[in-house]
């Protein structure tokens, strides 16, 4: 009888252990977290991993072989304030939110303009640039209006908000992986117009690309970096880490050097 009710006993014992397990995880460190609690604030341990397209001149692109460009920049004194080791990949444009929020990435750092239909998918931090959307022709061209889009052969980069914005006055658009290819597809004499952001329409001009800017400024938009939904340790790190990098002189430095003005400012 004595044998029955211990065996008993130690089942009941073991049936706790299991219960109280099953609302559990073990961490890294041995001890046990909620079931469900959020994961770490970066994909790997001690490293910050940011997408950008590669092909976004003077944004993020390839230099010597070496992936640079204003975003670049700015990702890596993000990691640098975070004690984190900066770690930059490119994917296309298109696919960039996407893979943040799947958690390929752990930000995009990618000139991202902040939308409503954006914000659904992943979270923004605060603004770091202000730009907006421009029609660039060849020299000889006369479009100037969004009316005028009509009947013409628009580029844009796939994925951006100047593709929907082209889409609502026509169905003849060619979508490239990247703007500034499609500006040069431009000056090659394909397609009418380009709609791109004016920041690097601009660059392109000064860089000797025979175009122009045509019309006023289609939009003036917020560009943000992005973060997988729900991840607030890095969304606020994040902030912090913009405005160290606004104080200490740091933003200003590297907007000039690009861009030769404040970029976080209205021109």
């Amino acid at each position: 009888m004595k044998k029955t009710i211990g065996s008993i006993a130690v089942l009941l014992l073991s049936m706790s252990l299991f219960v109280v397990g099953c609302g559990q995880t073990t961490t890294s460190g041995g001890a046990t977290a909620p079931a469900g609690e959020a994961s770490a604030m970066t994909k790997d341990a001690g490293v910050f991993t940011f997408a950008a397209s590669g092909e976004y001149q003077p944004f993020s692109y390839f230099k010597d072989g070496q992936l640079t460009g204003f975003d670049i920049e700015i990702g890596n004194e993000i990691a640098k304030r975070l004690n984190l080791q900066a770690k930059p990949v490119t994917s296309p444009f298109s696919g960039i939110i996407a893979g943040v929020k799947e958690g390929r990435y752990d930000a995009a750092i990618a000139s991202h303009a902040i939308t409503d239909e954006r914000k659904q998918q992943v979270d923004f931090a605060d603004p770091y640039y202000l730009s907006g959307g421009q029609l660039f022709t060849r020299p000889d061209g006369n479009i100037s209006t969004l009316e005028g889009l009509k009947g013409k052969e628009v580029a844009v980069a796939l994925g951006t908000t100047h593709e929907k914005m082209a889409r609502e006055y026509t169905d003849n658009i060619k979508t490239y992986d990247s703007d500034v290819t499609a500006l040069r597809a431009l000056e090659q004499g394909k397609h009418d117009v380009v709609i791109t952001d004016s920041v690097v329409g601009e660059i392109a001009i000064q860089q000797g690309l025979k175009i122009q800017k045509s019309g006023a400024a289609l939009t003036e938009v917020q560009h943000g970096i992005a973060v997988r939904k729900g991840n607030t340790e890095l969304l606020t790190k994040i902030n912090e880490a913009l405005k160290q990098i606004h104080e200490d002189g740091t933003y200003l430095k590297l907007s000039e050097k690009y861009f030769g003005r404040d970029i976080s400012k209205k021109d």
